[in-house]
């Protein structure tokens, strides 16, 4: 599987690509501002990523897209006049903006979160993270043997529930809405929503998981086009052009495109 070229090895060549335009950031939580860790809990955004961050944020604006509850994320972040998409997007709040999608959803997804808890109760390391839009079943620390517990247990609930979708991620599961709504539809409501929309306004999107490749497929199908970069330390599949080898190149990447605005 080949891979991208590094956004930071191969910084002359996108800075070109970015050019005058204006930029938009977009910036995944878990994974991109904040390492992965054992408990999603501790889950900590890195001082050097705050920082570039809060720079950032007062010459271009800057959205931070999250699979984590809207105020979760805004509370680790930490940072006021940013746009918080949380739950993927169905949650949106920031200066100028505010859409909820499916506002009718969180008491389904509550009953949802109180069923995923009593059947996952017996087994060891499986947590449950109930969010507005979406509930999160982690089992990184789950033994193996278990694992095919969590994810039946998940399907049992999914069954149940025909307005309810099963997703996935780094050993998590996910229980979201079935509408057809995603990190990448968010995106460009947003670009809509805050009129960055125009062809002289390029938006850069960082992101990790699997459910950031679809704000990279947007943006690869956008008119305007647009700036996809996958944080990954090995080989993966993406609709991404660009790569960051760790959360710990992201400050960088910021800082340099710090350099690039005017």
């Amino acid at each position: 599987m080949s891979r991208a070229p590094s956004a930071l090895a191969d910084w002359p060549e996108l800075a070109r690509q970015i050019g005058g335009r204006r930029l938009v950031v977009f910036l995944d939580f878990d994974g991109t501002l904040s390492p992965i860790v054992e408990n999603p809990e501790d889950a900590a955004i890195l001082p050097a990523s705050r920082a570039a961050v809060e720079r950032l944020a007062r010459r271009v604006p800057v959205v931070v897209v999250s699979g984590r509850g809207r105020e979760d994320v805004a509370a680790r972040v930490g940072l006021p006049g940013l746009v918080y998409a949380g739950s993927h997007g169905f949650d949106i709040a920031g200066p100028g903006v505010r859409h909820e999608v499916g506002p009718e959803l969180p008491p389904l997804i509550a009953r949802a979160t109180e069923r995923l808890e009593d059947e996952l109760a017996a087994v060891p390391g499986a947590q449950v993270e109930p969010k507005r839009y979406t509930v999160a079943v982690h089992y990184r620390r789950v033994a193996p043997g278990d694992e095919a517990a969590v994810e039946a247990a998940v399907d049992s609930v999914v069954a149940a529930h025909p307005e309810l979708r099963r997703a996935g991620g780094k050993k998590v599961w996910e229980v979201r809405p079935r509408l057809d709504w995603d990190k990448g539809k968010a995106l460009l409501y947003l670009l809509d929503a805050l009129d960055l929309a125009g062809p002289g306004v390029l938006p850069l999107y960082v992101g990790d998981d699997v459910t950031d490749e679809d704000a990279f497929r947007a943006l690869a199908e956008r008119p305007g086009g647009g700036v996809g970069i996958r944080v990954a330390d090995e080989p993966a599949q993406t609709a991404a052009t660009w790569r960051l080898d760790s959360t710990g190149e992201v400050p960088e990447l910021l800082e340099r495109l710090l350099s690039l605005v005017p």
